[in-house]
């Protein structure tokens, strides 16, 4: 069954990243200013998911170490008794390229993997038959989507190399998926076995990953459609896993979500699993701009609306959600939707300004 295209650039196109930096505030001051942020926003999530038919959200903000959640709704409409809590898993959509981006970086510290080496050396399956540029692409032009591929193929559009790999940005999926098929070629690992181990065990994200389980069964958001009623939720399986995981398959919570980016803005010292600061600085190093009127610019894996800021947005059919984080300040928040409306409902949120008082 053929996935819809995953969506990424739509919503934050719209934002005014160009806000002014808020008024830093002393360390000692984090709970409570956290607690006023916390406050005056969930108000206004509250209304604006009424106003446009979204059923559940989580919320989670963070800055210095410090965390606030907010859940509020269900996570199925139908049910009554079904509220979002801190443990409702929702799908990441593409916010899963993050992820999957700071496992390749590992890998490549490692010296199992060179950014800048053309990756039909470590693997002798072909991604795409007849086009010579296929060795030219690396894993940088990978996670920059800078390979010449399109989003997604179709029966309408097969797969191709669109430009020249390194030439300019487009974003693509497909991308991402040519690099998973070789990075599980490198471990001889499924990317769920390797994710696992690698990254949201040691990461104690606990309630992600891509392959439906048990723990989904039971705290699964449902999708919802514009008018706020359930559809039907897939369940991957290891052969969706193998394809999407990277590009958009990640099902995970907000807390969860927020240990991650944490460890990418606030990192602990480098170890087995964490990246050291050379590797973190060249995952949020700009490597291309996107070429739209605001400016912005691409690391490895990670949107760079402006110096400092690190972002990236997600689209399924039935979720939408947000990480945004400052570099600087160590601060950011988490959200996640469960309605098809919550892309047009997350815009006026993202730019609140009590929201945008923690970058």
């Amino acid at each position: 069954m053929r996935r819809r295209d995953l969506v990424a650039a739509g919503v934050v196109s719209a934002i005014d990243w160009s806000i002014s930096p808020p008024r830093a505030w002393p360390q000692s001051d984090d709970v409570l200013e956290l607690g006023v942020v916390s406050d005056a926003v969930r108000l206004r999530l509250s209304r604006l998911m009424e106003e446009y038919s979204v059923p559940g959200a989580s919320l989670v903000l963070f800055r210095r170490g410090t965390t606030m959640q907010n859940s509020l709704g269900r996570r199925d409409r139908s049910r009554p008794r079904a509220p979002v809590d801190q443990d409702t898993v929702f799908e990441a959509a593409s916010m899963s390229k993050p992820v999957f981006a700071y496992a390749v970086m590992k890998l490549c510290e490692r010296g199992e993997l060179n950014l800048d080496t053309p990756l039909t050396r470590y693997t002798p399956k072909r991604f795409l038959d007849g086009d010579a540029r296929l060795d030219v692409i690396t894993a940088r032009h990978a996670l920059s989507h800078t390979t010449g591929f399109q989003n997604w193929r179709s029966d309408d559009e097969p797969l191709s190399i669109h430009f020249a790999p390194g030439e300019r940005f487009e974003y693509s999926g497909e991308g991402y998926s040519y690099l998973q098929s070789v990075l599980t070629e490198i471990t001889g690992m499924p990317i769920e076995e390797y994710m696992q181990a690698n990254l949201f065990v040691p990461f104690g994200m606990t309630s992600s990953g891509y392959v439906w389980r048990e723990l989904f069964e039971r705290n699964a958001a449902m999708p919802h459609d514009r008018e706020g009623f359930p559809m039907v939720k897939k369940k991957p399986t290891p052969a969706d896993a193998a394809r999407y995981a990277s590009a958009g398959d990640l099902h995970t919570t907000a807390m969860d979500y927020a240990r991650f980016v944490i460890e990418v803005i606030d990192p602990k010292p480098r170890d087995q699993f964490r990246l050291g600061t050379e590797s973190l600085s060249e995952m949020l190093r700009p490597q291309v701009a996107v070429g739209d009127e605001y400016g912005t610019e691409w690391a490895l894996g990670w949107r760079i609306p402006r110096r400092g800021i690190i972002a990236h947005g997600g689209d399924n059919v039935g979720f939408h959600c947000w990480a945004v984080a400052s570099v600087v300040s160590k601060s950011g928040f988490v959200i996640m939707t469960n309605g098809e409306r919550g892309g047009e409902m997350l815009l006026p949120l993202l730019a609140d300004e009590n929201l945008n008082r923690l970058l």
